[in-house]
């Protein structure tokens, strides 16, 4: 069967007017396709300064006609994450979920550092990885997401603050042969590459665009249109990805 996934990232919710609208814009192209979608991923900074009324907004927002499905970013915090849009105790712990469609698995990994922009998967999400996809049996195909890129993508305000300790990951992914791909958000820019043998997605910035150099834009850009991804697996398991943005 085929897979269909919309994949956005980086709304960076603040209650402000700006913010608010472009994410407006994304959520409204997707509740209006007329589909179907399997899943939609959230791959964090859903929130800009990780209070409880931000995740109320965006709570608003997520509610779409397809599975929505979150995991946190450096700008989150873990506590009322968990409480505005998981509906769960606000504890402090990895925020790390599988989540089962009909058609793929997606292994939700907490790639935050509490304090810090950068990212790492602590020994805890790593073994937790590790026996999550030691439980599946191939029979669907598996992604894995979290929100910081493991790779430098050559733009210098992103590279200084993405997952390090990416050695470890490789480890562990290459032990599992029915993970398809990885996805992240994070780097505010649409971006494709390969980690650990694996294709490596980024998802554009709802909020912003990170230009590279070479472009001789701001290195922020909030001019340029919110965009999203829409990453579709065939029958096959080729992966195909498709960048829109909304302007």
């Amino acid at each position: 069967m085929t897979v269909v996934i919309a994949h956005v990232s980086d709304l960076h919710l603040d209650l402000g007017e700006r913010a608010t609208e472009r994410a407006q814009k994304v959520m409204g192209y997707l509740r209006e396709l007329p589909g179907p979608v399997d899943a939609v991923l959230v791959s964090g900074d859903i929130a800009d300064h990780g209070t409880d009324e931000e995740y109320e907004q965006a709570r608003e927002l997520l509610d779409l006609p397809w599975p929505v499905m979150v995991l946190p970013g450096n700008h989150d915090r873990r506590g009322p994450f968990r409480t505005g849009l998981l509906d769960g105790k606000p504890e402090d712990g990895d925020v790390n979920r599988v989540v089962r469609t009909s058609g793929a698995v997606f292994v939700l990994c907490d790639s935050t550092v509490p304090g810090s922009d950068e990212g790492l998967l602590s020994d805890i999400t790593l073994r937790w990885l590790d026996e999550a996809l030691t439980a599946e049996d191939g029979t669907l195909p598996v992604f894995v997401c979290f929100h910081h890129p493991p790779v430098d993508l050559h733009t210098p305000h992103v590279d200084r603050v993405r997952q390090f300790g990416e050695e470890r990951l490789a480890a562990v992914l290459v032990r599992h042969p029915h993970v398809v791909a990885l996805l992240c958000g994070h780097a505010h820019a649409a971006a494709a590459t390969t980690f650990a043998g694996l294709p490596l997605l980024v998802a554009p910035g709802v909020v912003s665009t990170v230009a590279l150099p070479l472009e001789g834009r701001p290195v922020v850009d909030v001019e340029l249109a919110p965009a999203l991804a829409f990453h579709v697996l065939g029958d096959d398991r080729r992966l195909v990805t498709h960048y829109r943005a909304l302007g």
